[in-house]
């Protein structure tokens, strides 16, 4: 028998999981940088194609196969343990940790996988992680083109069942994680051309995305904590965007190409742009860059915000090479790392 967040908390082991009084809790502190380095890792990886991986052909592209949805964690706790030592070392003081299926939630037990994490488990990292320095910050994403994750209820947008579902969910991540100062919502690419490979697809538009989104953001400022999300949806709706989107929202656009000059980017130039337009209308900002296209994104991110948005309104940088942690995506992150320590180091 299941048990649902509440009966949870008031178990031995819910307690000892999610309380002050717990060794785990007294022991660990929330470190809060003023100034963010910030490095997305994803332990939970069924947040893109809705397509299981038992029914594909192994033989197919790894690229592909990465990208489809497992009954299993798919999670390298060797390879992330030497990717979280190189991180302190290159200067990072943020870890962002896209949760989606690592673990058992206390609300929704039947989300989990084979192999999920049990909330101690996950607490335990998350106590490492903060021992060495690290600000922990939780993701999960909630835009209707990455929630795999959330099995029969993502067929389910916008329903009364998925509501409730939603807010249990970040009622229980807020509490494993001692109520951070931030909670990031993911949000992006919710589009027909971004499920084009999907099973099944949906998206929100107009008035619905709004209030769904506006929906999110109250429940996670109950919780204690901020809302952040991607940026994307300015792209495309500036004028909105800017009118409707509260400022208590932290904001990330992400672009991940090697140009910066608007002039020469054509129908690409709103992707850098809307940087400049979050900061004239005075939002918070931690932009993002990758080494996904090219090694020169990242630094020049930094450059480039530097240069034309607000020294008080950007809050920070984010890393997010969208890599997975499996040994065979390693290399890949730790070029990410590096690059974002050479960037660190650069700046001063």
């Amino acid at each position: 028998m299941s048990l649902n967040r509440r009966e949870f908390l008031s178990t031995a082991a819910g307690a000892m999981a999610l309380s002050g009084c717990s060794a785990i809790a007294a022991a660990s502190k929330k470190p809060e940088p003023k100034f963010l380095w910030s490095y997305l890792a994803h332990f939970g990886v069924n947040s893109w194609k809705d397509v299981p991986l038992e029914t594909q052909d192994p033989s197919m592209p790894e690229k592909w196969l990465t990208r489809c949805c497992a009954d299993h964690v798919r999670f390298d706790e060797a390879s992330w343990r030497k990717l979280s030592a190189e991180l302190l070392k290159a200067g990072c003081n943020q870890i962002i940790i896209d949760l989606a299926e690592i673990v058992v939630y206390p609300s929704h037990p039947e989300l989990a996988v084979k192999g999920s994490w049990t909330v101690e488990r996950l607490r335990a990292e998350i106590d490492r992680l903060r021992g060495m320095g690290f600000e922990v910050i939780p993701k999960m994403n909630f835009s209707a083109c990455h929630d795999t994750w959330l099995k029969e209820y993502h067929r389910m947008v916008s329903t009364k069942k998925y509501y409730q579902v939603c807010e249990d969910l970040i009622k229980d991540v807020a509490e494993i994680f001692d109520h951070p100062r931030y909670f990031h919502l993911g949000y992006d690419e919710e589009t027909a051309g971004h499920q084009a490979q999907h099973l099944f697809a949906v998206c929100r538009q107009g008035e619905l995305w709004w209030h769904d989104f506006l929906w999110f953001a109250k429940v996670t400022e109950k919780t204690g904590c901020r809302p952040w999300i991607w940026s994307d949806y300015i792209w495309n709706h500036k004028d909105e965007f800017l009118k409707r989107m509260p400022k208590s929202v932290l904001q990330s656009n992400w672009y991940y190409g090697k140009e910066f000059d608007t002039s020469k980017m054509g129908k690409r130039a709103h992707y850098v742009a809307a940087y400049e337009w979050l900061d004239k209308a005075g939002f918070d900002q931690v932009p993002t860059g990758s080494n996904w296209s090219c090694d020169e994104n990242f630094a020049g991110t930094v450059e480039f915000c530097d240069a034309k948005c607000s020294k008080e309104l950007i809050k920070g940088y984010m890393m997010a090479p969208w890599t997975r942690t499996f040994a065979i995506h390693e290399a890949k992150s730790l070029e990410a790392i590096a690059l974002m320590g050479k960037t660190i180091k650069a700046r001063g």
